[in-house]
């Protein structure tokens, strides 16, 4: 049997676990489906598909939909399978052998996972100890590395964490290469990097569709940059990428934004319910801008609180094994029965 090259042979893939448990709250998925009014205008328009024929190759109606929703000319617009193809086909096509990516630790795993099979280098820089981004910490990467593409998280994803304006400003000045803020929570949290993208600024913001949309059995994401930017990214797609089923998906679901802001005004004032019973609990609570919540059980054995909580039908993300966070739990913010399942199953971990 042929072998995979060789810099993937030992490359460990990405994996959330997928058990059947009652409450499942670690995938940071929206905890309701679409409103019916999304899905009975889904199949009307499924009925006036040409099945025969390929879908639109530029999905025009899409790019404009969403240009329309951000206040930005649809030559900005560049949409993929998921937010992930979005990353993938930007390092793609700015970076590969020879070239590397900065990124933070911790933050997203997937954007350094991407980069490697990408066979683009990875340089990796250190958070402050409560978690926060380190600029001195970036300047040393960058000026070190010389990266083609850093990468920040904001609301950052496992810890939650939002990158202020200020902050995103500096490290914008300080790119040698292109800054991709992945805001992919970015609805949840107070205010987002779009603000600063423009044809003449190095910055790419990156959204998703899978949690304020409640659509991640779509996969579809998108980025908003500059025009140029997005006409070399529409070079290196395959062509085709985007089924006619995805684009119309995609388009309906921002005619129901009035739905979507009122659920996420819901999940924001849940999770602040949630962050005060855990700091009621024995636990370090880390401040979050997004549906989740990063917490550290005190004097306890994560992996041990995680496998409690599993036994009693809630399953969290086991973050303990990743960098910086050890016996470290996140939890996506659920309906208020579901949360409210979480909080008795940890207090009795707890005890």
């Amino acid at each position: 049997m042929i072998q995979p090259r060789d810099d993937l042979a030992l490359m460990e893939g990405y994996h959330s676990p997928q058990v059947d448990v009652p409450v499942r709250l670690n995938t940071n998925e929206a905890p309701e489906p679409p409103p019916p009014g999304f899905e009975d205008a889904l199949v009307a328009a499924l009925r006036s598909i040409a099945w025969h024929r390929y879908p639109d190759r530029s999905y025009r109606a899409l790019r404009e939909a969403i240009a329309a929703a951000h206040d930005v000319a649809p030559e900005q617009v560049f949409v993929a399978n998921g937010s992930n193809e979005v990353l993938q086909t930007l390092c793609l096509t700015y970076g590969g052998p020879g070239r590397s990516v900065a990124v933070f630790e911790p933050t997203y795993a997937l954007h350094s996972h991407i980069a490697r099979i990408t066979s683009t280098g990875v340089a990796v820089g250190e958070r402050r100890e409560d978690l926060s981004l380190d600029l001195d910490e970036v300047r040393r990467v960058l000026a070190e590395a010389e990266p083609a593409i850093t990468f920040l998280c904001s609301p950052n994803n496992p810890t939650g964490m939002v990158e202020d304006e200020a902050t995103v400003r500096e490290v914008l000045d300080l790119v040698p290469g292109l800054l991709v803020v992945d805001e992919a929570y970015g609805q949840f949290a107070p205010w987002s990097a779009l603000e600063l993208v423009g044809d003449d600024v190095p910055l790419v913001v990156t959204r998703t569709y899978s949690k304020t949309w409640s659509m991640a059995a779509a996969r579809l994401g998108y980025l908003v940059g500059p025009r140029e930017l997005v006409a070399h990214l529409d070079q290196v797609v395959l062509p085709y990428h985007l089924d006619a089923v995805k684009q119309a998906a995609g388009r309906i679901a921002l005619q129901f934004e009035d739905a979507m802001r009122a659920r996420v005004a819901t999940l924001v004032e849940e999770r602040g319910r949630l962050v005060a019973a855990l700091r009621e609990l024995p636990v370090d609570v880390f401040p979050s801008g997004a549906n989740f919540v990063l917490f550290r059980p005190r004097g306890r054995d994560g992996r041990a609180v995680w496998e409690h909580l599993l036994a009693r039908g809630v399953l969290v993300r086991d973050c303990s094994s990743w960098p910086r966070l050890a016996d470290c739990l996140r939890v996506t913010i659920g309906t208020r029965d579901e949360d409210d399942a979480f909080l008795a199953a940890l207090e009795d971990a707890l005890r």
